[in-house]
């Protein structure tokens, strides 16, 4: 299935110092069936990836002349024999969570932290499962410095992000 990419160029508002998060929601949420988005930024926009990807869709980011950068956000079930990103999962089965982590009465970096350091006591293969008040947009980085793959979004009640976490092999040196 081809997608259709609708083109949304926000570098002009970032130029003039403007936020350009609701432009390109708005973009996001007008998409149709078939529709992805090809947006223009002055900058590589790792946040909005985030946001975007826990909302099913997956990105191909490149920077572009002069420092800008294109970023294609195709909706998951359009996407069909591409790799996943380096620190996305990937669609196999995982195992059950051997550990699972309330954090979602905890403050910021309190979850982060916890979540890295129960990663550290388990064996590569192994599943943390963990309850946030908010989408961990700073954790993802970290997951992938340390080679750990995650699947991440938020429950039907809207509030609580489940983050599964998997825990990589470790690099040999």
């Amino acid at each position: 299935m081809m997608t259709e990419f609708v083109e949304v160029d926000v570098r002009p508002t970032l130029r003039a110092g403007g936020e350009p998060f609701g432009e390109i929601m708005a973009a996001v949420n007008a998409l149709t069936p078939g529709q992805g988005l090809r947006l223009y930024a002055t900058f590589k926009p790792t946040p909005l990836l985030h946001v975007l990807g826990s909302k099913g869709f997956t990105h191909d980011a490149k920077e572009i002349d002069g420092g800008d950068w294109e970023v294609l956000l195709t909706p998951a079930d359009l996407v069909v024999e591409t790799a996943a990103p380096k620190g996305a999962a990937c669609d196999e089965p995982w195992p059950s969570p051997v550990r699972n982590l309330d954090n979602r009465d905890l403050d910021p970096p309190e979850p982060m932290v916890r979540i890295l350091a129960g990663l550290e006591t388990m064996q590569p293969g192994d599943v943390l499962s963990a309850l946030l008040c908010r989408e961990p947009v700073f954790l993802f980085p970290q997951l992938a410095k340390r080679g750990h793959t995650w699947r991440g979004g938020f429950e039907p009640d809207g509030t609580t992000y489940k983050v599964l976490v998997r825990v990589g092999r470790p690099e040999a040196s």
